[in-house]
């Protein structure tokens, strides 16, 4: 199970021409702004404290940590719909279990902190849970951009109309594929994991592993922005690839041959897998990005603004574009387990 090939993450393929630029990501928090787009907004009645929160230097779980000590409620009691990166300046939701009669109401706006605030506050009738978003909006300034501006602006104009190829971030795997590692050797029984939330990513980085190798196979065959025979679609009318489980792979004809290609190279992880008890799901080769824009406000510096619907990565538009790298302190050890996506 914990076969060489799983030791390094491959370097999957891209779907247009390298640009051969380069560029700094998030020297600052400012230069990653993310609003998070929910699903609905408190109704003013409920049993949960919604709250609007600002956080700049701070990760997710952090602030859910010190919502539930202000609160004076245990961590399981707050809810986010999504996990946001530490350094960045992010806009997102978090939900409290506060029954109405309880207690009093907390003024939870006047709570003062250094790495986040909150702008506001309203009840609401139900706890907000992962993935319960529509997407996020990103606003991003890349520095130091160093480069032949007519291929970046070629590869920016592809993004905006063809969308990118829908992988799963590096921060799905962990730091070096750590999550992916431990994932191998729980389903080898190597180890026993007891955590939920821990076999859960675990499980989720070995799927996301084979989901890319699909998708990179097809880029590889020069199927990039193609159809075929066989596919399953998705709403949108967008091709989609497997998240692996047990039950009956839906797709037919040259799709299913080319997916079934890959389970056969990974047959040992597609069994743990299905043993697991994760059923068949399919996602989207493709993200499109919405409402795409871009300026160059100094010779040296990009801006870039988008939404992507939740589940997908920025990551995976950034790379279209150019190579990007982040100051020393964004190390991955640094960084939640998780990954900053829609």
């Amino acid at each position: 199970m914990t076969d060489a090939q799983y030791t390094t993450l491959p370097q999957w393929p891209k779907a247009y021409p390298a640009s051969g630029a380069s560029a700094t990501l998030k020297l600052l928090n400012e230069d990653f702004i993310v609003t998070e787009l929910p699903l609905q907004l408190p109704s003013g009645a409920g049993e949960h404290l919604w709250l609007d929160v600002e956080k700049n230097g701070a990760n997710t779980a952090f602030v859910a940590q010190q919502l539930a000590e202000a609160a004076g409620v245990q961590e399981r009691d707050v809810g986010y719909a999504g996990l946001k990166d530490r350094y960045a300046i992010t806009r997102q939701w978090f939900s409290i279990y506060l029954p109405n009669g309880k207690s009093e109401t907390p003024d939870l706006t006047a709570l003062q902190h250094p790495e986040f605030r909150v702008l506001s506050q309203s009840r609401h009738l139900k706890k907000l849970r992962p993935g319960d978003l529509h997407g996020n909006r990103f606003r991003i300034v890349l520095r130091e951009v160093s480069g032949e501006r007519e291929a970046i602006e070629a590869n920016l104009k592809a993004v905006a109309s063809q969308g990118v190829p829908n992988y799963f971030g590096a921060q799905r795997f962990g730091h070096d594929g750590g999550n992916v590692q431990q994932g191998l050797a729980m389903l080898a029984r190597e180890i026993r994991v007891r955590n939920p939330k821990k076999k859960g990513l675990y499980l989720s980085a070995l799927r996301s592993f084979l989901f890319n190798e699909v998708l990179a196979l097809r880029i590889q065959q020069g199927l990039w922005g193609k159809t075929l025979p066989g596919d399953v679609m998705d709403e949108a009318g967008r091709p989609t690839g497997p998240l692996w489980g047990r039950g009956r792979v839906i797709t037919s004809d040259q799709a299913q041959a080319l997916e079934m290609g890959v389970a056969e190279r990974h047959a040992s992880l597609c069994d743990g897998l299905e043993h697991a008890g994760l059923d068949q799901e399919r996602r989207a080769l493709v993200a499109s990005p919405m409402e795409m824009s871009w300026e160059w406000p100094q010779v040296d510096q990009l801006v870039l603004s988008f939404s992507l619907p939740a589940g997908n990565y920025a990551t995976s538009v950034l790379n279209e574009i150019l190579r990007s790298t982040e100051p020393d302190r964004h190390t991955a050890a640094a960084m939640p387990s998780f990954e900053l996506e829609a």
